[in-house]
């Protein structure tokens, strides 16, 4: 496959750099200062390095940006287990409930090291996140650049970056999913995935040892995306195929699976040293699933990626657009990169809307519907649409392009800069209303210059995400009282609830309100004892307790 005009031009940039670096042009020869080394190592390091840098950068802002708080349930699980690792029991609460979220190795053995590192406080949540996000981010501008170059890299991760996919994620505010700045495998797994598949991209372009190393290389990510979502390893599957229309050798493949069955191996001897059975991550993941608390039909599940695009939130049209776009630049222009991307989203594509409902109804594996389930085939989408809008453009006669030179020109300088103006302006207008995490840091305050609070009532999701704020932001306590929790589907709210104050809010995103839209209100006796100041977080005071005779 031919280099990329961006690949060639850093080529030629690094080899000139290089060379010129050799020269020591100091007095003395040798006498070079600490300060011009350093220039001379920044000057040598390629463009690629600095722009993965940047985007892993604007993944970090995006986040402080929107800054949601650590969530309940499946987030709270897996840095509970980290936190616990190795003591893991899977048949006891509440690890029986999600034993697919804690035999993931790949996120909870990484969320144990930041732990050692930065405490059990938000600071080593918000870390270990902002990991999964930069590893996303970076991975899509890789695999986009690899094959179509720089500018559809930063574009593709631009668009993902600003996304409400990956900006309304908080639901104390408006949800349309969990992803930045949220602990959970889809993002961090998709990301290894795409860095995998870049690595593989380049590596069509090496020989030798060099290719040896890339491919290698390839076959870690590959493999470590497995250990944080195992679904992937349905993308496994069509390796030979990638490796066959990037005019990879054949025996080549086993360069690229050697390490991924050297991770497979870790990964079973792990579990059966932690849990008796190698095969416990694989076991748990198959056994997950059951009856779906939503409608389902074989219908619906068939149009399972299009539900998880349009009917979220309008801007899920663009990937599949993408998705047209690159079905159409395929058949057009017969390009091999297409048609890589092609067999990317399709070989994830079959197998999750099989199991989202189509093989049977009733029993759900994997929910398709929900967009972070399709993470991993974004980046190829992305690719896809840039890639064909580029080779379709590059189809056109010379002679129509010289004549069409001054317009094309024009168009080139605004047609690019309104349409991201636009999708920008769009993107991005819900998120000044969300509420971060300010509602929690005050409660965090409160709560801590109450020490005679000895008790706080709330349903299961609030009093998960308040272990947090009764540390600092490096897990040490700064409330020691008791939180005493209720499943928030209950029809009424338990009597041993109201027995203290309550932490309440008003549930703005999906999530159900507790006792089947019950609310404390002065009306019932209770009284506000405190309340944020953007409102969503309060603690109520319960009536008194009627006189004992």
């Amino acid at each position: 496959m031919a280099h990329t005009q961006a690949d060639q031009q850093a080529d030629q940039q690094g080899v000139a750099q290089a060379a010129g670096a050799g020269e020591d042009r100091s007095p003395g020869g040798h006498g070079r200062s600490l300060t011009g080394r350093v220039i001379s190592r920044l000057r040598r390091t390629r463009r690629v390095v600095w722009l993965t840098l940047l985007v892993a950068a604007s993944a970090v802002l995006v986040q402080w940006v929107i800054m949601t708080p650590p969530l309940y349930f499946d987030p709270y699980y897996v840095w509970l287990a980290a936190r616990s690792w190795p003591d893991i029991p899977l048949t006891t609460w509440p690890y029986d409930e999600v034993p697919h979220q804690v035999t993931r190795i790949g996120l909870v053995l990484p969320a144990r090291l930041v732990q050692e590192v930065l405490g059990p406080g938000e600071a080593g949540y918000f870390a270990v996140a902002a990991l999964g996000g930069c590893a996303f981010f970076a991975g899509t501008y890789l695999v986009v650049r690899s094959l179509f170059g720089d500018a559809a890299g930063l574009a593709s991760a631009a668009i993902l970056l600003v996304h409400p996919f990956f900006t309304m994620t908080n639901p104390f505010g408006h949800e349309i999913t969990w992803s930045t700045g949220v602990v959970l495998p889809d993002m961090p797994g998709a990301g290894l995935f795409a860095i995998g598949m870049a690595g593989l991209v380049v590596a069509s372009r090496r020989t030798g040892r060099a290719q040896t190393r890339m491919l290698l290389a390839a076959g870690v990510f590959l493999g470590a995306s497995f250990l944080v979502r195992e679904f992937l390893a349905f993308l496994f599957l069509a390796i030979p195929v990638y490796l066959a229309l990037l005019r990879i050798p054949w025996r080549r493949n086993v360069t690229v699976g050697a390490p991924m069955l050297a991770i497979l191996v870790v990964n079973l001897v792990h579990n059966q040293l932690v849990w008796g059975t190698p095969l416990a991550g694989l076991v748990s993941a198959a056994t997950h699933g059951g009856q779906s608390r939503d409608y389902v039909t074989r219908e619906l599940a068939l149009r399972s990626f299009t539900r998880a695009m349009h009917d979220w939130h309008p801007l899920g049209l663009v990937f599949t657009v993408a998705l047209a776009l690159t079905i159409v630049g395929w058949a057009v222009t017969r390009d091999r990169r297409l048609a890589l991307v092609l067999v990317w989203f399709f070989t994830l594509a079959v197998p999750l809307t099989l199991f989202s409902g189509v093989l049977d109804p009733n029993d759900i594996k994997l929910r398709a519907w929900l967009q972070r389930y399709w993470f991993a085939v974004l980046p190829a989408l992305l690719a896809g649409g840039f890639g064909s809008l580029i080779l379709m453009l590059r189809m056109l006669p010379a002679g129509l392009m010289s004549r069409l030179r001054p317009l094309a020109v024009v168009l080139v300088g605004t047609v690019p800069v309104a349409l991201g103006g636009a999708y920008a302006a769009a993107a991005v207008r819900a998120v000044p209303d969300l509420p971060r995490d300010t509602a929690w840091d005050e409660l965090r305050g409160y709560i801590g210059e109450h020490r005679e609070l000895t008790l706080i009532c709330a349903d299961r999701r609030l009093a998960q995400t308040l272990t947090f704020y009764t540390r600092d932001v490096w897990g040490d306590p700064v409330w020691r009282g008791e939180i005493r929790d209720f499943p928030h589907y209950l029809p009424k709210v338990p009597r041993n609830a109201t027995e203290g104050p309550m932490l309440y809010t008003r549930w703005r995103g999906m999530e159900s309100q507790i006792g089947g839209g019950w609310r404390p209100s002065t009306e019932q006796g209770w009284t506000l004892m405190w309340r944020s100041s953007d409102g969503v977080l309060q603690i109520w005071n319960p009536p008194p307790s009627p006189p004992e005779d």
